[in-house]
């Protein structure tokens, strides 16, 4: 049954607009809380009705006039029924807040992330038991393009430790940030929850596990460098498989509580089989261990090779779904009565953001947060519409975690701190920003 408020004057506003239906000028507040708009509530096929006849919001008088006529439809419904209906409405809005309406990333944001992106990249490649300067990388690498005829002016030893050393742990971790960063910007739409990261599934556990039985039953000496991140991609997918069996099983594709639960329940037991492996084989708990929690030293162009082609199509297919990730935040019913195929573009996401998180997991270990951390903080300076998130998570998140990568190879030099340890260092209270902003953002 449609309500309608005894009055919807229209309030002081800060911009004005034409109404698409009838023309006059009205004031709005863009979607923000508070705007006159939230005093009207129509039924689901009216607001369908509104969204396919303007792309944007509607005056007093006629959201009022399309609310007059469903109480009078639910009146007559509710009168040859002998009951009356109430509270199976939906808010008025045309376009809510950034959660719903699509903003693309704003130019001075996306300049700024590139430009944090080289700057990280660069700043990467200059730091080391070897300072390397800026200025001597640039002609280091414009001396490999023919006809400039530019010469290096670093020796032999040093191009080694820039091309061959760190420029592929640089892109490697660009690649492995930036593919963590959109898989948990792509989770936290699909299953709208704020807390959703790219192991949510069972990724993490069952990568976990193929690696715990390359490093527990090949024997040192072996090609066991070469299996380690294939063990890892194929433990990885068999988890995420059997999770997404699990809940189908269960509750449908439909059902994400269901798929969540599931995830759950596959990643507990597969951790038991791995900590069960770990315990009969105590001698290589070391390498184990060291390869959780994450990292880059053993990082080649042979494994940015191996990688790029899968974070490629993964990130291609999620930015090419970021306006359906906005569609998505108005929940299941209003994003199929819009027209969407919600169960297939879930599975489509899912599978996408999984095969991109296996494939990083695969080559840098498990390495948590960066999906947690990189989106939310998009979110609370940015904008919480898929549009600019998707593109920034996937930018920032590079830089985040090359700028990670640097600190874990500094900071304890000339040891190496685990990659993970600082991703956790700064995540673990980052989680108490996102319970206390997750209403206000809307995610």
């Amino acid at each position: 049954m449609a309500v309608v408020a005894a009055t919807v004057d229209q309030p002081s506003s800060s911009r004005r607009k034409l109404c698409p239906s009838c023309a006059a000028e009205y004031g709005c507040g863009d979607g923000e809380p508070g705007c006159w708009c939230e005093a009207v509530v129509l039924a689901r096929e009216t607001l369908t009705e509104l969204r396919a006849l303007a792309d944007d919001c509607l005056c007093p008088a006629c959201l009022a006039g399309f609310a007059e006529r469903d109480a009078s439809r639910a009146g007559a419904a509710g009168e040859a029924n002998g009951t009356a209906r109430a509270g199976s409405g939906h808010w008025a809005k045309a376009i809510p807040h950034d959660a719903i309406r699509a903003r693309g990333v704003p130019p001075l944001w996306g300049l700024g992330a590139l430009l944090i992106l080289v700057g990280a990249l660069l700043f990467a490649l200059t730091v080391g038991a070897v300072p390397i300067g800026t200025g001597a990388i640039a002609q280091s690498a414009l001396a490999s393009l023919p006809l400039l005829h530019i010469h290096s002016p670093l020796s032999a030893t040093n191009e080694a430790i820039v091309w061959q050393l760190r420029a592929p742990r640089v892109v490697l971790a660009a690649l492995v940030g930036g593919m963590l960063a959109i898989s948990g910007c792509a989770y936290q739409g699909v299953f709208r929850n704020p807390l959703a990261d790219p192991y949510f599934l069972g990724v993490a556990a069952g990568a976990g596990l193929g690696a715990t039985f390359v490093i527990v039953y090949t024997a040192s000496g072996t090609n066991s460098g070469e299996l380690l991140p294939i063990a890892a991609f194929a433990g990885a997918i068999v988890g995420v498989s059997a999770a997404y069996v699990l809940g189908h099983s269960v509750g449908g594709s439909h059902n994400t509580g269901a798929l969540i639960l599931a995830g759950v329940s596959v990643a507990a037991f597969l951790t038991a089989v791995q900590t069960f492996v770990q315990q009969q084989h105590t001698q290589t708990q070391t390498g184990v261990y060291s390869w959780l929690l994450g990292g880059f030293a053993s990082a080649d162009w042979q494994q940015v090779l191996l990688v790029a082609p899968y974070i490629a199509i993964s990130a291609t297919v999620l930015f090419l779904h970021r306006r359906i990730l906005d569609v998505l935040a108005l929940g299941d019913e209003e994003a199929a009565s819009l027209g969407l195929n919600v169960r297939r573009v879930r599975l489509v996401i899912v599978v996408a953001a999984t095969l991109g998180t296996a494939s990083a997991v695969a080559v840098s270990g498990l390495i948590g947060f960066v999906g947690i951390i990189v989106p939310h903080t998009i979110r609370l300076l940015v904008s919480s519409s898929y549009r600019a998130l998707v593109p920034l998570s996937l930018i920032l998140g590079a830089a985040f975690l090359v700028l990670a990568d640097v600190i874990a190879r500094t900071i304890l030099s000339p040891q190496e701190l685990p990659i993970g340890v600082i991703t956790a260092f700064f995540g673990a209270p980052f989680f108490a920003i996102v319970l206390k902003t997750a209403r206000r953002i809307g995610a």
